[in-house]
């Protein structure tokens, strides 16, 4: 078995045994279920293997203690308010959070570069798919640059990162004093919803289409042109295959008929 298999045998033992109780290293800790269909899809194709997925989210994070050379800190008490791979559970998600509204009377303060913002993020799907060679990288790269997905590319070891650009990043609000303060009304927050929603049925079309790409897709062969005898070694064999092949029928016709009339084979 050569290591592309080796690898890939490795990452579906590994999915296969994905649950909350082995939890992977994502905030969700489990494998997104609308994932499932194209990670089947991809899995099922000799040549390709789900590296990682993301079948798109909306989240909002409030950033960690930072320097100056630090954008997002994510460490260093950074945390997820709100997390969701699912647009049903959007609606209202603001409700369940203790946000309190600027009045106008708030500052964020002196020193701006060691504010802790509160970050909205629309992400749409993101993919990442090992293949066994450039030739099979390159078909999934085309395919997905044909389906749209046009901040796509093929890293190393032939690793195809399939991405598109349909994200939110807004910044909502800050932390001061250990209270989550917004600079933006509920009805702007209504709004970026609505945003978001709209945003999760393109990216779900996108999945779809992409999956139907997919599972269509055959790996491109590469014709040689055979010399005069490969051609003749090739058909000696398929006629011995063929000779083989009406041998074997007619003694299965014999053997058949002697079973009818009852006479011992």
């Amino acid at each position: 078995m050569n290591s592309f298999d080796q690898k890939k045998n490795l990452i579906l033992r590994e999915i296969l045994g994905n649950s909350a109780d082995a939890p992977d290293a994502s905030p969700k800790g489990t494998i997104d279920v609308l994932c499932l269909p194209l990670i089947e899809t991809i899995n099922a194709h000799p040549d390709m293997v789900t590296t990682s997925l993301c079948s798109g989210r909306v989240s909002v994070f409030l950033e960690g203690n930072k320097t100056k050379t630090q954008i997002g800190a994510k460490g260093n008490e950074g945390r997820w308010l709100f997390v969701t791979h699912e647009p049903e559970s959007l609606q209202g998600w603001h409700k369940s959070i203790d946000f309190k509204y600027d009045n106008g009377s708030a500052q964020i303060g002196e020193n701006e570069d060691a504010t802790r913002y509160i970050l909205y993020k629309f992400e749409p799907l993101i993919l990442h798919v090992k293949c066994r060679d450039s030739t099979s990288a390159n078909l999934l790269y085309s395919t997905a640059m044909g389906c749209g997905f046009r901040e796509s590319g093929i890293g190393s070891n032939n690793i195809v990162g399939i991405r598109i650009s349909i994200k939110l990043d807004i910044p909502i609000g800050y932390l001061q004093h250990n209270e989550l303060i917004l600079l933006v009304s509920s009805e702007y927050l209504e709004i970026i919803t609505r945003l978001s929603l709209d945003r999760f049925k393109e990216n779900f079309r996108k999945m779809n289409q992409l999956e139907a790409a997919i599972n269509q897709m055959k790996r491109e062969e590469v014709k040689v042109e055979e010399t005069k005898e490969e051609r003749r070694l090739r058909k000696m064999r398929e006629g011995m295959e063929r000779r083989d092949a009406v041998r074997a029928e007619k003694e299965k016709k014999k053997r058949d008929k002697l079973v009818e009339s009852g006479t011992p084979t």
